[in-house]
């Protein structure tokens, strides 16, 4: 069970392009999370890059640029653990090498990059044109609370990242995203949470960003799942907000 863990989470607006923006919007959020003696400051879906990035994602320069925003990050995260959303990028720079990922930092160290497994291709969404799937779920260690990283869609399906983390160790998820906003939405997604939580006896946590790209629209609705799914750190719909 959890005991005297901090998590942090910025539910922020980030620009689409705006690289060095975010980057410095980001880099204040670390500064007062570990202010507040945050053990963990997670950020949303391509916090980075905005989401969705799309074409931007064939230009060898934003990714470069991306790659050494995250790096910053990171190294800026003393004392505290850090999971931000980016872009990691193969060998090669070309679309099919790189993918939608979080990365996981600690006390300045980059850790690890978790892989965004699910990548919808419906409707607004076309990351199988852009991105490469992940697969593998890995647990980390963070003050000695097992705590598993997983992306937006990955978490809609009952036999999948959850699931492996859970059996891993797992007994917080933070799962980050870039979700849009329709009517109803906030209300399924909340259900759809809680029954992950509950079904897998975990703490989850669900971030995800707020503001406007093209047609889409991001309500926020930030939260936090108990292990037994009731909703204990609800966030607004529309508004940045931190929740420390």
């Amino acid at each position: 069970m959890i005991r005297n863990f901090r998590l942090a989470m910025a539910q922020m607006n980030p620009t689409v392009g705006d690289i060095d923006g975010n980057t410095a919007r980001i880099i204040e959020y670390v500064e007062q999370a570990r202010e507040s003696q945050a053990d963990l400051v997670a950020f949303p879906e391509l916090a980075i890059t905005g989401y969705p990035p799309e074409d931007l994602l064939f230009k060898t320069s934003f990714l470069q640029a991306n790659v050494e925003a995250m790096q910053r990050v990171v190294a800026a995260a003393r004392g505290i653990a850090v999971v931000v959303g980016y872009v990691e990028v193969g060998d090669s720079a070309t679309g099919v090498d790189i993918a939608n990922a979080a990365a996981i930092g600690y006390d300045g160290q980059l850790i690890d990059s978790y892989r965004k497994m699910y990548l919808p291709n419906y409707g607004v969404f076309d990351e199988d044109r852009y991105f490469r799937r992940g697969d593998e779920c890995p647990v980390y260690r963070i003050n000695g609370v097992g705590v598993g990283v997983n992306i937006c869609e990955d978490i809609w399906y009952p036999v999948g990242a959850i699931a492996v983390q859970r059996e891993a160790g797992a007994e917080l998820i933070v799962n980050i995203n870039g979700s849009p906003f329709h009517a109803g939405k906030s209300a399924h997604r909340e259900k759809m949470i809680g029954t992950r939580a509950a079904d897998n006896g975990l703490f989850v946590a669900y971030l995800n960003l707020v503001g406007g790209q093209d047609e889409l629209v991001f309500d926020g609705a930030s939260l936090v799942c108990d292990m037994t799914g009731d909703v204990c750190c609800p966030q607004p719909c529309l508004l940045p907000r931190n929740c420390w």
